[in-house]
């Protein structure tokens, strides 16, 4: 195969040549996530000829993701989304090594698979891990391409790069309750152009061409097409080890739990199963030991909590019942889990006995 007729157009320009098509194929890239951002993101890396990209998702394909997850066919629901991404990539492009993880990266694979990369790119919707991703690319001292997604807003942003502002110098609030896009509502468009100014980034790091976004944050409305781009500075913070990164993710891994395990517990008297979405917000749940806190609200009403009750934790996803856990842990709550695919998977298991 003629990799030069099939790169012709970007070889072209002046500053890719013959010499840029080379870095590219050359260079390793790390998708964290193939959603919507990473459905955006993957089949532009791999076209422009990323010699190795490798995908980090644990998820399978639900038939509401492909209104934004635009690689995925309505014959591929059900199917694990690293494996499909996989495919497409190498029918897209054939001469790309592409290395599927079908596994959620967490304190114990991020060190590991991030040492193998050149780049780390962002393609998630929860806070929690663009922390991790945050801190294990601060221990390896790898560049964190960053992107996000609010209803008819996104975010991009680079990270660490050769030394630069970190992610923590721009949110250095972990606490932070943002939605995500299946509890927040999200249209494809949105992920699209966030995805491909990712992909952008990716590409110009590697090329060594234009204006990386360090320091830099580009914010850009869908609705009235406007953009701003605002600079921030690194701030002084604590370097990270890896001994102080396990330490850290070991002691606030969240405990999660398959609602068909603790199906028998929905009347006993000695649990509580706490809501954690805003009232607005279905399909309504409603248990026998049921109480509902936002999550905005949980530290101001933590005392209507009992610590020394087991607490089943539960949001519209799975999302934001793990923040509520690992703020839990901070106020000493032992006994908490999050409920994994929150109202999601409960009604799908209740389906056939509960009225939602």
């Amino acid at each position: 195969m003629n990799a030069s007729n099939r790169y012709n157009r970007q070889m072209i320009l002046p500053e890719i040549g013959e010499e840029g098509q080379y870095k590219l194929s050359k260079f390793k890239v790390l998708v964290i996530g193939a959603g919507g951002l990473g459905a955006a993101i993957l089949p532009y890396l791999a076209a422009a000829g990323v010699g190795e990209i490798g995908i980090v998702d644990d998820d399978n394909i639900e038939i509401s993701n492909l209104q934004r997850q635009v690689i995925y066919k309505s014959q591929a629901v059900g199917k694990y989304k690293v494996e499909e991404s996989k495919l497409m990539i190498s029918e897209l492009n054939p001469l790309v090594k592409v290395n599927a993880f079908n596994e959620k990266l967490s304190v114990k694979n991020a060190i590991s698979l991030f040492e193998k990369y050149d780049i780390i790119v962002d393609a998630t919707d929860n806070i929690s891990i663009k922390y991790l991703i945050n801190d294990a690319c601060l221990v390896t001292n790898k560049p964190m391409v960053y992107g996000s997604i609010f209803r008819f807003q996104g975010q991009v942003s680079v990270f660490n790069y050769q030394n630069g502002p970190t992610y923590r110098c721009l949110y250095p609030d972990e606490n932070n309750n943002a939605l995500n896009c299946e509890d927040a509502g999200v249209i494809g468009i949105s992920v699209g152009i966030i995805g491909m100014l990712q992909a952008n980034e990716v590409l110009k790091m590697i090329l060594g061409i234009g204006e990386v976004l360090s320091g830099k944050i580009l914010v850009y409305n869908i609705l009235n097409n406007e953009q701003q781009k605002y600079d921030f500075d690194k701030s002084d913070f604590q370097l990270i080890s890896r001994e102080s990164f396990k330490e850290k993710y070991n002691k606030s891994e969240v405990q999660e739990v398959n609602f068909e395990s603790i199906l028998d517990e929905i009347n006993n008297d000695s649990v509580l199963f706490l809501d954690v979405r805003n009232e607005e917000e279905l399909p309504k749940i409603s248990f026998k030991n049921q109480i509902m806190i936002p999550l905005p609200d949980l530290e101001n009403e933590i005392e209507k909590l009992n610590k020394n009750q087991t607490i089943y934790i539960f949001c519209q996803s799975g999302i934001r019942s793990k923040v509520a856990v690992e703020l839990l842990q901070k106020h000493q709550f032992k006994n908490i889990k999050s409920i994994a695919g929150g109202v999601l998977e409960i009604k799908k298991l209740l389906a056939n006995e509960m009225n939602l």
